[in-house]
C-alpha cells in the first residue's frame, strides 16, 4: 500500500503539539513498518527531522500560505505520488481531493463558545480556516481519528458522526522523558536552581495562564519557601497586563519567561522541577502531562475534559477554575513529602501505559482496515 502522510509544519524549526505527534508516528512507522510504502509531504524548512529511507519519500512541497498549501499543493501532490489513501494528521484537510481519506482530528474547540480575550492573529486566522473547512470534510474522510475517548464521545455527540467511522488512538511520550542526571545542567539555561514550579502557559485562553498566575500570588503569600516559577511561551506585555489586572505584583521577581524551550531541553526542566502545572481548562490529550509524569515529576492537573482519563484516577485534579484549590495543591506537595512521593511513583507507573510504537501499531491497522474497504 502507497499511504501519503500530510505533515507540513515538522520542519519548522518552533514545533508545537501537533508537529510532534505527526513527527513521531511517521518515525515509529519508518521504524517498524517494512511493508507499506510511505509518501511524507511537507513544507520545506530548516530542521530535515525526517529523512528518505527505502520506504520512506519526503516530499516537499512549496506554497505561501497554510490554506493554499492544503488545498491546492497537498492533493496535486498526493496525486502525481499515486498514494492509496491521504492521511491529514492536522485537523484539516483538502475540500476537493479524489484520494480516500483518513483525518486526525484532535479536537473541536473551533466549535466551542470562544473566549474573546483571544487577540492573537494567528490563533484566529487558524479558528476560523477550521471552522469553514473541518464541516466540509467530514462527510468524505473513511476513518476519523482522535486522541482521547473524552474527545471521540465530543465529535459523536456534536457532530452525529457514526461511531464505525471513528478510532481512538491514544498519543505517547518520546522514550528520552525519563527520571536523568543532568551532567551538563541543561536546566541552567533556564534557572539558577533546582525545585522550580514549571509551567508551560500561553496566551491562548484555554491554557488558563491568568488563574494559574493568581493561584501563583496565593502560593507565594502562603509558602515558607517560594520557589520561582519557570514559563515557556509568554511574552513579558502579556504577564504585565495580568499582573495589573489581578493586583498581584507580587509575583514578578520569581517569574522567569525564557521564551521558546527546545523540545530536547524539556527532559532536563522536568527532572529538575519541583512540580509541574497542567492547569488548562481543556484539552484533547495532553502529551506534556505524561512527558511530566515520565520525568517522576509531581503534576497539578485539571479534572476536565480528557485530563483526569489521561494522569489517571490518582493524579492530582482540581478545578482549574479555583486559583484557590490550585494553590492548595502546591502547598500540599511542599509542606507533605509522604504525599509528594506518592505523586511521583504514580506518574511513573501511570506513563508506561502510553508509547508512540504502540500508537504507531493501532495506525497501521486502521491504514490495512480502510485499505480492505476501498
Amino acid at each position: 500500500m502507497k499511504i501519503g502522510i500530510e505533515a507540513q509544519r515538522i520542519f519548522r524549526k518552533n514545533k508545537h503539539g501537533m508537529d510532534y505527534v505527526v513527527l513521531q508516528e511517521i518515525l515509529q512507522l519508518q521504524q517498524t513498518d517494512r511493508k507499506n510504502e510511505y509518501f511524507v509531504f511537507v513544507k520545506p524548512g530548516p530542521d530535515r527531522c525526517v529523512k528518505d529511507s527505502s520506504r520512506v519519500h519526503v516530499i516537499e512541497v512549496g506554497c505561501p500560505s497554510y490554506p493554499l498549501w492544503e488545498q491546492w499543493a497537498l492533493p496535486r501532490a498526493a496525486r502525481q505520488a499515486r498514494v492509496d489513501l491521504l492521511h491529514c494528521t492536522s485537523n484539516t484537510a483538502p475540500i476537493w481531493c479524489d484520494i480516500p481519506l483518513v483525518l486526525t482530528l484532535h479536537d473541536i474547540i473551533f466549535l466551542e463558545p470562544r473566549d474573546k480575550q483571544n487577540h492573537s492573529l494567528y490563533q484566529n486566522m487558524g479558528w476560523l480556516y477550521r471552522r469553514l473547512v473541518v464541516p466540509r470534510i467530514l462527510g468524505k474522510c473513511r476513518r476519523i481519528i482522535t486522541v482521547s475517548d473524552f474527545e471521540k464521545d465530543n465529535i459523536v455527540r456534536k457532530l452525529n458522526i457514526p461511531e464505525r467511522r471513528m478510532a481512538m488512538i491514544y498519543n505517547g511520550y518520546n522514550d528520552w522523558f525519563r527520571p536523568v542526571d543532568d551532567n551538563e545542567s541543561v536546566y541552567r539555561k533556564y534557572m539558577p536552581e533546582k525545585g522550580f514550579l514549571f509551567f508551560l502557559g500561553n496566551t491562548d485562553p484555554k491554557k488558563n495562564t491568568e488563574r494559574t498566575l493568581v493561584a501563583y500570588s496565593k502560593y507565594l503569600e502562603q509558602s515558607a519557601v517560594k520557589r520561582p516559577l519557570l514559563m515557556a511561551d509568554l511574552e513579558k506585555e502579556y504577564l504585565d497586563g495580568i499582573i495589573s489586572r489581578n493586583h498581584i505584583e507580587n509575583i514578578r521577581d520569581h517569574i522567569f519567561m525564557p521564551g521558546y524551550i527546545p523540545n530536547s531541553d524539556l527532559p532536563y526542566i522536568y527532572n529538575a522541577a519541583f512540580t509541574f502545572l497542567y492547569t488548562s481548562l481543556r484539552e484533547s490529550f495532553g502529551i506534556p502531562l505524561l512527558e511530566a509524569m515520565a520525568c517522576g515529576v509531581p503534576v497539578v492537573t485539571s479534572n476536565t475534559s480528557s485530563m483526569p482519563e489521561i494522569g489517571g484516577p490518582d493524579a492530582i485534579l482540581v478545578n482549574p477554575e479555583n486559583s484557590d484549590e490550585i494553590a492548595k495543591m502546591i502547598l500540599r506537595l511542599e509542606t507533605d513529602s509522604s504525599f509528594y512521593e506518592a505523586q511521583r511513583q504514580t506518574g511513573l507507573k501511570r506513563a508506561k501505559l502510553f508509547s508512540w510504537r504502540q500508537t504507531a501499531g493501532q495506525l497501521l491497522e486502521l491504514y490495512e482496515e480502510v485499505k480492505g474497504e476501498i
